[in-house]
């Protein structure tokens, strides 16, 4: 389960553990299998651990997209990681079912709203798969395929197998799906601009809080990001309520970095309606005043193969009524 149920818990630090992959993980990427053995290790810290040979497979070095099979031996060095959540805090977990967009053996796609986490952890003691599993207690496997902003709203994809989990995410990292979010934008948005190509880099505030912005290519911690943008519509400026045109946006992200949708379209002097880390403040309470009470985010469309019969599945998730209010009439 990713992140810590019920507040802060004791971490716990193992001596070198040796797992063997049984058949439900063959096949999986060596960062993923690391991924769901080490709980609440940062992803950099796992990444480092392979780069430096303390993972081995079959007492051999190995890279980051080796794929484990049934029967190989892992070596996972000293972490600590973090403890189990109790029993009691895991009772805490309100279930709750969220509006379903597709479901089948392999997989259930949802819509989730916004103001959501989708898991527990930083400060947020539980989140949807959580409370899915809660919901859904007879469920042997239920996992994040990917990640939602806790403010965005829209499609969010969890497996309900091992072996869904690992083909899904793969498409995600091989950016062979389509993600497509609708996003109400400042200003009025150039219709000529269609691709934003800017490396972004992961900062902390002094309290800690994670932030990303754009920077150069030539920075050794730049992460080149991608965002296709399409204008679909533009509301005129609402002079007596202090509102400046409002551009409605179809954004596909052709990379998946940390709020990438939010830096870029910032970056560009657009910042989403509603926006409180990237965009205009004094808008935002201009916009709450109106009625605006969330950040215009939401993950419209989403395509991909499924993972067993490889057909082309096509998602849509309709704009919920907090935000279809705001939508610019086209024209």
């Amino acid at each position: 389960m990713n992140g810590i149920i019920g507040g802060k818990s004791a971490a716990v630090t193992p001596a070198v553990k040796i797992v063997t992959v049984d058949a439900e993980s063959a096949g999986q990427r060596l960062d993923n299998f690391l991924m769901r053995h080490l709980k609440g290790v940062p992803k950099t810290h796992v990444y480092r651990i392979i780069r430096s040979g303390e993972v081995r497979i079959n007492k051999g070095r190995v890279a980051a997209d080796t794929r484990v099979q049934e029967g190989d031996e892992v070596r996972l060095p000293p972490v600590r990681v973090a403890a189990a959540p109790t029993e009691e805090a895991v009772r805490a977990v309100p279930p709750r079912e969220f509006p379903v967009l597709y479901e089948d053996d392999a997989l259930v796609a949802i819509d989730k709203p916004a103001g959501t986490a989708v898991h527990g952890g930083s400060g947020v003691s539980f989140g949807v798969i959580e409370q899915l599993r809660r919901a859904r207690p007879e469920a042997r496997f239920l996992e994040l395929v990917h990640r939602l902003d806790r403010d965005t709203s829209g499609i969010l994809l969890i497996a309900k197998k091992r072996s869904a989990l690992t083909r899904l995410q793969d498409q995600f990292r091989e950016r062979a799906t389509d993600k497509t979010y609708l996003a109400l934008v400042q200003g009025t948005w150039p219709a000529r601009q269609k691709v934003l190509d800017q490396p972004l880099r992961k900062y902390l505030l002094p309290d800690g809080e994670r932030r990303v912005r754009v920077t150069t290519a030539d920075d050794p911690e730049a992460m080149r990001a991608i965002t296709l943008v399409k204008l679909r519509s533009v509301a005129p400026a609402r002079t007596l309520q202090g509102l400046p045109a409002l551009s409605l946006l179809e954004v596909t992200i052709k990379t998946g970095r940390t709020h990438q949708i939010r830096v870029h379209l910032s970056s560009a002097g657009h910042g989403i309606a509603g926006d409180d880390k990237y965009g205009d403040f004094d808008l935002n309470g201009r916009l709450q005043k109106a009625g605006l009470g969330r950040m215009f985010l939401h993950a419209w469309r989403l395509q991909f193969d499924h993972p067993a019969s490889g057909e082309r599945i096509a998602l849509q998730a309709e704009l919920p009524p907090e935000l279809a209010r705001w939508e610019p009439a086209a024209g």
